[in-house]
């Protein structure tokens, strides 16, 4: 088992685990493992068994098939550690795609030069992250560094705090509606 924290603020602090074990070991009747554990804000927990992670990286595989991305397409990923983060990053192997990070707390004008730089044409966010106990946009530190990436086509948002989020219709979506829109 591995484990990963983020760790910018104790009590605030973000865990995600997963266990390794074999696809035999999973069907050999003695139930199915969790394989994804996720502790974030406020003691908020999330359990994810191997099959239901399987399937989120199905429909998110086809999600992002549906925005346009193809083998050896860009996505960028502005995502702390949730299980979206998980999720997309083997939705992206499954397509052939490479997952390109962008760092959270980048100035604006670095950040639009990276998004660039990664021709990525569909990029996936969160509404806001907590830091210090204190809630802070992502989206709209993320809508100011868009300004001047035409090449940015889709924007999905993993809503996480209920922070409002300003909204660019046709290009902005929902990443739990989308996911479950897709089958």
């Amino acid at each position: 088992m591995f484990a990963v924290s983020d760790t910018t603020a104790s009590a605030t602090a973000t865990t995600l685990s997963a266990a390794v074990t074999t696809p035999a070991a999973v069907s050999g009747g003695s139930g199915e493992p969790v394989a994804l554990r996720w502790v974030g804000e406020q003691g908020r927990a999330e359990e994810f068994t191997h099959t239901q992670l399987l399937d989120q990286a199905t429909r998110a595989s086809s999600m992002l098939t549906e925005l346009g991305v193809c083998s050896g397409d860009q996505v960028a990923v502005m995502l702390p550690l949730v299980p979206e983060s998980v999720v997309t990053t083997l939705a992206c192997g499954r397509l052939d795609a490479s997952r390109v990070s962008l760092p959270m707390r980048e100035p604006v004008g670095a950040l639009r030069e990276r998004i660039r730089e990664s021709g990525a044409r569909v990029l996936i966010t969160v509404d806001g992250v907590l830091r210090d106990g204190r809630a802070y946009g992502l989206k709209t530190a993320l809508d100011r560094a868009l300004m001047g990436c035409p090449e940015v086509e889709a924007v999905l948002v993993v809503h996480r705090l209920g922070l409002p989020v300003r909204w660019v219709a046709g290009r902005d979506h929902w990443w739990h509606e989308k996911l479950a829109a897709t089958r």
